[in-house]
């Protein structure tokens, strides 16, 4: 009997050293060795939206920065950037490419709001997290129908509706004129806009035009929105158009209140090559330093970006935010793959994501990063700002939860 129990007590601890075992091991999903993280990327370094490339280089140099100090948790990431031209047709095509052939751990700020609409049902279906993407539309928050989707910045209708409060505030008589670009992105923003100005406040929209991504220009529509006697402009357009119709309402002597969208307020690639003469006075908001601003040019935080962008990135714009943009995200995303430890399962990979409350070194002051299960808009804290012909001036308070 003795010998029999002796037997069956050491068969119960081998059991249970094999069971503490299993949960020690190591668990992978696709794209993740020992060695290697595997991220896939979706950006439009061609075509109409490209001024947009400079985030995914951004976000390369920085993964080059953390491979250079030894990675996450000892893995280096593997980060496959690949070019749609802001086509939503040759989204599709580069996302099944990074699912099923390359066969990444998933996909990772993917820029634009038309691309990403193309994609989202195909990656919830596919259970890939779809993270942090590139695009302020309302439709990345909703974990209840697309548990694989998260989105990264401000909604477009939130900040839509803060320059809609601002515009009230101090001219409640204005006679607005909207330009926006004539797709799912463009539409946002103008639905926040209209929402944000109530019934009578949508009254005092004199004309509304729209824009498609592959016309050449915008002028035409700039000397229309002037003829219709506005004196309050919201310009809902991607950087490339951003730059035409600001510079457009100098060349025609048109001088609205001008409210521009925060996707195109890069110094560097929009205010500068539209003249600084035609975008002074402008209003927009923010979320991250902007690095023209002399009050951010000082600290650690400061000199950490600039030894980033020396180092590892000596080629991009330091007056660029889109470089801001990339380097906070990158950070974002590294942030999670480190919490998410030896576990870099897809599922686990979207249960860090949805359990944020951090700040980064580059966000505004009273700007966080908050996520729960039910809540998959990051970042729903901005701030208004004026350009003063050589950065962006930030007045009034952190408008957010």
């Amino acid at each position: 009997m003795k010998t029999r129990s002796f037997k069956w007590a050491l068969a119960g601890l081998i059991s249970l050293a094999m069971a503490g075992t299993a949960l020690a091991q190591k668990q992978y999903g696709p794209g993740v060795t020992d060695k290697e993280i595997l991220i896939g990327h979706i950006n439009p370094y061609s075509g109409p939206a490209s001024a947009y490339g400079a985030i995914g280089k951004s976000i390369s140099a920085y993964f080059d920065k953390v491979n250079a100090e030894g990675g996450v948790n000892g893995r280096r990431i593997k980060f496959i950037s690949l070019d749609d031209g802001y086509n939503p047709a040759k989204t599709v095509e580069q996302a099944r490419k990074l699912v099923e052939q390359e066969e990444v751990l998933l996909i990772f700020q993917p820029l634009g709001t038309p691309p990403n609409s193309a994609i989202h049902k195909y990656m919830n279906e596919r259970k890939v997290p779809h993270l942090f993407v590139a695009t302020g539309a309302t439709k990345w928050g909703d974990p209840k129908n697309f548990p694989w989707t998260m989105g990264y910045q401000p909604n477009y209708q939130s900040e839509a509706k803060i320059f809609a409060a601002h515009i009230l505030e101090t001219n409640p008589n204005a006679k607005i004129a909207v330009l926006y670009q004539n797709d799912d992105y463009g539409k946002d923003y103008l639905k926040g806009f209209e929402d944000g100005l109530g019934d009578n406040g949508k009254a005092r929209i004199v004309s509304k035009l729209t824009y498609e991504v592959t016309d050449p220009t915008v002028d035409s529509q700039m000397v229309s929105l002037k003829a219709s006697g506005a004196d309050t402009f919201f310009n809902i357009t991607t950087p490339k158009f951003a730059a035409q119709a600001i510079k457009k309402a100098h060349e025609i002597g048109w001088k609205p209140a001008h409210y521009l969208n925060s996707v195109s307020s890069a110094v560097g690639t929009v205010l500068i090559p539209a003249g600084i003469e035609a975008s002074t006075g402008i209003i927009t908001s923010g979320y991250i330093k902007d690095p023209t601003d002399p009050q951010f040019q000082k600290g650690k935080e400061w000199d950490d970006w600039v030894a980033y962008m020396k180092k590892y990135h000596p080629t991009g714009a330091m007056n660029d935010n889109l470089n801001v943009y990339g380097y906070t995200v990158a950070q974002l995303m590294t942030h999670v793959l480190q919490k998410s430890g030896d576990n870099l399962t897809r599922e686990n990979i979207m249960k860090q994501a949805a359990s944020l409350d951090l700040t980064l070194p580059m966000l505004l002051p009273g700007v966080n990063i908050k996520t729960s299960p039910t809540d998959f808009y990051p970042i729903e804290r901005e701030q208004l700002m004026k350009f003063d012909g050589k950065t962006w001036q930030l007045f009034g308070k952190v408008y957010g939860p």
